[in-house]
């Protein structure tokens, strides 16, 4: 049982990546590895500021608006520079591993001596993190129900439509990478404090882990309608870390692990892209050729010799 609690702890810690993935990949298409060094950027300010004794509640803030500044700097770098959405991330990603060193001094730091908010707490951890990850999906639900939230929205489905509008297409990229990157360094903000440590190497895989969050959680509830994109990140999360609990507690060897999130992003992506149904729809089609379909084709070829 106990297992399975720190299981959903660290899915609802992780919610907060998936979330932030889904704004970049979903809503914005925009494939965003940046996340990579702003989620080890969120924990290294709020470890280096706790050690100096700052309030754990304000270093989860600043952590998050240095997330937003990390965001605002990829979507510079694509905007106005031109480098691809791609290689933008990427360029941030490598410059936020020195950065974070530079901000904690060295590769990691312990924070078991300090005070943060799963410390001194009658409150168990399990209901901070979900308050935490409720109220920031309450946010972002209204957010998207707001001019600007729709906006973001339309970019991502078709920026010439936004364009014609009248409206600068490339700041509302820049705002949903800011989103992005701040609920990422949250995250990282979060899982340092909750973890006792933060880490230069602990973002290592993290769009992967949270695009594969996203994916199961759209593959298996994505058909239920009343239920909102944000949801089914939180969830895919939540199932992800299952899964990965239940393999260590099968003696699976943590080297693997890596292994078996891959393979789990190339199953969920196959079942999302209609690949495992390849073989219903040949069946379908073979009963509609006995059918009759035979001589439908013949007319189909007539007419187009006609029309030639």
């Amino acid at each position: 049982m106990e297992i399975i609690i720190n299981a959903i702890e660290q899915g609802l810690l992780f919610a907060l990546v998936a979330i932030g993935v889904y704004i970049t990949y979903k809503i914005l298409d925009f494939p965003d590895l940046s996340v990579d060094g702003t989620f080890p950027l969120g924990a290294a300010i709020s470890a280096a500021l706790l050690v100096k004794g700052v309030n754990p509640w304000i270093t989860i803030l600043v952590a998050t608006i240095g997330g937003a500044i990390a965001g605002s700097i990829t979507g510079f770098l694509h905007v106005k520079l031109k480098i691809s959405n791609l290689m933008s991330g990427i360029l941030v990603m490598i410059g936020l591993y020195s950065i974070n060193l530079r901000i904690m001094g060295k590769a990691n730091t312990p924070l078991f001596s300090t005070n943060h908010i799963f410390k001194n707490t009658s409150i168990n951890s399990i209901f901070i993190i979900l308050a935490i990850v409720i109220v920031v999906k309450a946010l972002l639900d209204l957010f998207l129900k707001t001019k600007a939230g729709f906006l973001l929205v339309a970019v991502g489905d078709n920026e010439q439509v936004v364009s014609a509008l009248g409206i600068n297409k490339n700041i509302i990229k820049v705002m949903g990478l800011m989103i992005s990157n701040g609920l990422v360094a949250l995250a990282g903000a979060l899982t340092a404090q909750h973890q006792g440590f933060a880490d230069v190497i602990m973002g290592q895989g993290t769009v992967v882990m949270g695009l594969a969050a996203v994916i199961i959680g759209v593959s298996i509830f994505g058909k239920i309608s009343f239920v909102k994109a944000t949801t089914l990140s939180i969830l895919g999360a939540i199932i992800y870390k299952l899964v990965v609990a239940i393999a260590l507690w099968m003696r699976l060897n943590p080297n693997d692990l890596k292994l078996m999130t891959a393979i789990i992003v190339v199953i969920a992506l196959a079942s999302n892209n209609d690949i495992f149904k390849i073989k219903r729809k040949k069946n379908k089609i073979k009963e509609v050729v006995g059918k009759g379909g035979d001589e439908d084709v013949k007319n189909s070829g007539a007419i187009q010799s006609i029309q030639s």
